[in-house]
């Protein structure tokens, strides 16, 4: 009877195909040990081309000021801050992904947890810029440090949300990337053991410290793992909590509202899960990797998009109901007439945010659906498009249409350079993850091991007679008692 304790029967195999522990290494170090392909040169060098775009960008902004970006004195937070907020939320999924579900024992984690965390990693690499460059004279900087000067009473305003967001942020990044590094010690052995050029055993054992696969390592890493799984846990919900208190904490109709740090959680989770489905969806095709990141992955995945989906549609309803329902003139203005009204200039990105963010992801409901790569593919871009237009909305369309019409901004379009930074980022993550998908391996392969003896294909297969016999020895049993 012990196992039918061991291993559900029900869930589909996480790694598919009769692999031995030798073809898992084998199948995850190709990719890093081969030449890289036609369509990883092409993306990489599109992938840099954007990121000198934004290079260029950022310089003229540094040099003339914020006022390239097209901001006014009523809209002062524009595409910038749209997109610090919404790569923080990208950068969401992967310590959920690989803290939570590793607390609370999940399997499937183990084919996505590694590639979702290096998108953790470059995608708050992407976000943290954006305050920074949005200061205007970035040589001051320093000024928002917290250390002891002697400028005076000067002091950083701790009472100010957006030093929160310092230190939230530089927390999870620490944080994250410690937790990613530590994963791939044992694969960074494996390379260094398996590399046949004297540079690659010199990098990987150099990456390795030293791992040897002892009890005492293993021992080691294992409490590491949970320790920092335990640190990451509460940071996935107050770092985008904080987030939210950049909003929350204000007092512009439209903003100051007690549901958005829940609400940004939920929102958080949601693009960060439809962008790992999007980079997986394509490194599995082009690296070869679709017997470890199966079908399987891609439909639980498309579940935790469906539901948190509608977490964030609960929560655009509680908010329009609550400006309604306050009585307040100017709250109720700032949803009637800025964004529900098609009458009103910026009506249509409500109405695109509501349908990519709320009614899209409910195809979901359909296994057919949940398990269709082409469909998955295009919905993880919907709903991170979408997931921008939600952030656009609460920024742009409170802040356009204040109390006085004479200083009614006129309709906000981004410049070319304001463009080119947020392509910038894009190119900044793109060419991080293409670095990464060829020099490491995207899967951590010591993972994968340890649950092939129970979720692999051919270990099932050899379980379920033995587990039907053990079934009917059972009820034999009982019947006979």
């Amino acid at each position: 009877m012990a196992l039918l304790k061991y291993e559900s029967q029900v869930r589909p195999p996480i790694v598919e195909g009769s692999k031995t522990y030798h073809q898992v290494t084998e199948d995850i170090c190709r990719p890093v040990e081969t030449k890289p392909s036609k369509l990883w040169w092409i993306g990489f060098i599109i992938s840099v081309f954007l990121l000198l775009f934004g290079i260029v960008s950022v310089t003229k902004e540094v040099m003339y000021g914020t006022g390239q970006w097209n901001l006014n004195r009523t809209i002062g937070w524009g595409w910038d801050i749209t997109n610090f907020v919404w790569w923080v939320g990208i950068g969401h999924a992967g310590t959920l992904i690989s803290a939570i579900l590793l607390l609370f024992r999940q399997g499937w984690r183990t084919g996505v947890n590694r590639a979702a965390e290096a998108m953790t990693i470059f995608a708050v690499m992407c976000a943290g810029q954006f305050p920074i460059w949005h200061m205007g004279r970035v040589w001051n900087a320093f000024f928002t440090l917290p250390y002891p000067n002697t400028r005076g009473p000067l002091w950083v305003n701790f009472n100010s949300p957006l030093l929160w967001d310092v230190f939230a942020i530089s927390t999870y990044f620490t944080v994250s990337l410690l937790f990613w590094y530590s994963g791939l010690l044992p694969d960074m052995a494996t390379l260094r053991d398996r590399a046949k050029l004297k540079w690659r055993k010199m990098f990987y054992g150099l990456a390795a410290f030293g791992w040897t696969g002892s009890t005492k390592h293993w021992q080691r890493h294992e409490a590491l793992s949970l320790v920092l799984a335990g640190l990451s846990t509460p940071l996935v919900l107050s770092v985008h909590t904080i987030v939210s208190f950049d909003f929350a904490t204000s007092v512009i109709p439209g903003w100051h509202t007690t549901i958005f740090p829940p609400y940004f959680v939920a929102g958080a989770i949601f693009s960060g899960f439809a962008m790992v489905q999007t980079l997986l969806l394509v490194t599995r095709k082009v690296l070869g990797l679709e017997e470890y990141i199966t079908l399987e992955h891609i439909e639980v995945m498309n579940k935790v998009i469906v539901l948190t989906g509608s977490i964030v549609g609960i929560a655009y309803l509680t908010e329009l109901f609550m400006a309604w329902y306050s009585g307040v003139k100017y709250e109720w203005y700032a949803f009637e007439q800025n964004r529900v009204s098609l009458a009103s200039p910026y009506g249509w990105s409500y109405w695109l945010m509501m349908g990519c963010n709320v009614i899209s992801p409910q195809i979901f409901w359909f296994r057919k659906m949940r398990r269709n790569i082409l469909v998955t593919f295009f919905m993880s871009i919907i709903v991170n498009i979408g997931m921008w237009f939600e952030r656009f909305v609460i920024i742009v369309t409170s802040l356009y249409r204040d109390y006085l019409p004479s200083s009614w901004s006129p309709y906000y379009t981004p410049t070319i350079w304001e463009i080119g930074f947020y392509m910038g980022t894009f190119g900044l993550f793109f060419t991080c993850y293409f670095l990464f998908s060829k020099y490491f391996p995207v899967i951590a392969i010591a993972e994968i091991k340890h649950i092939l003896k129970k979720s692999g294909d051919v270990y099932k297969e050899k379980m379920e007679p033995v587990e039907k016999e053990s079934v009917e020895h059972f009820a034999h049993e009982h019947t006979h008692h």
